[in-house]
Order: C-alpha cells, then structure tokens, then sequence
C-alpha cells in the first residue's frame, strides 16, 4: 500500500489481488456465521475492495495495515447484515459486531467517487449511489428501480467491475 500511495499502480494492483482470496474466505465465513445468504459474500468483497481504494488515503502508514483493511471488511459485513434487516437472532458473542461503523464519508475523496461514478450509466450510478452510499437496502433498491432483488445484486456487482476498470484505465 505505500507504494500505492506513492503511486506505483503495479503494486496497487498486486496488493488488490492479494488480498482477494482473504477478504472472500473472511466474508463467506462471516456470511455463515451470521446468518447471511453465502452468496452474499462475494458483494461484500467487491465494496470492500471500492472502500479500500476510496479510503486509502485514512490509513496511518505508521500502523499495520491488516486491522485497517478488517475494520473495512467488517463494517462492510455490518451494513450487509443491516440492508438484510438483522431479523436473524445475532449470538451474544457476535454482538459487539453491532457497533456503529466508521462514518462512510470520513476520508473519502468526493471527487475521486464522482469521477468514477460519472463513468457510469445513469442507473448504474444512481443504483450504486443509492446503495453503496445512501446505504439503502437491496430489496429497498428492488422496489424503487422494479427490479427483482437478485437483478439488484447482479446489476451492482456488474456496477462495482466497471468502476473498478474504470479505475484501471485511470491509472494508465
């Protein structure tokens, strides 16, 4: 990560990619432990990945950075759990992972995010819009744009892949 920060995107890159396969193996467990639908995991990789560029500039290059990177990831499983509506009992153990998490806009570049969401089409940003940032749930998403809530889901990770390769050709 400091040498994606001091902008050496091969290194950005390889630091996504190896964190890929951990962030997947955390959510699926978690997804499981929780409650979650499994499948639900891989959406919660995708926006921690986008969380991880677009809050890249918060990290403390004085600390490690493996508790920065889970903080993301948890407070990504938290939100996925609160657009589900937590009806599912929740184990005492598991309760401090109630805690509020950090305020999304905290750090965030805004022209950064509306750059790469201006490379969007219309619906895809206003969906991204409205449930990575607005943080609205996917069945609240399915009655607002008529969409049934497993489209919602394919139309959001479908969202997250090109804003991701519209990163990429940024940094060419």
């Amino acid at each position: 990560m400091r040498a994606a920060i001091a902008g050496d995107s091969g290194a950005y890159k390889r630091l996504l990619l190896s964190l890929t396969p951990t962030l997947r193996g955390v959510a699926r467990r978690d997804c499981a432990r929780l409650g979650l639908d499994v499948a639900e995991a891989e959406d919660i990789v995708q926006e921690t990945l986008l969380a991880i560029h677009l809050k890249r500039d918060t990290w403390d290059m004085d600390r490690p950075i493996g508790p920065w990177i889970m903080t993301i990831a948890r407070n990504k499983l938290i939100d996925a759990r609160r657009r589900r509506g937590a009806k599912s009992p929740l184990p005492i153990d598991d309760a401090f992972d109630l805690a509020a998490p950090e305020a999304a806009d905290e750090g965030v570049d805004r022209q950064d995010v509306d750059r790469l969401l201006g490379g969007l089409g219309e619906r895809q940003r206003d969906l991204v819009r409205y449930l990575s940032i607005d943080g609205h749930s996917v069945k609240e998403a399915a009655e607002r744009y008529r969409m049934s809530e497993g489209a919602v889901r394919v139309a959001l990770h479908r969202a997250i892949k090109a804003l991701a390769a519209l990163y990429r050709r940024g940094e060419k």
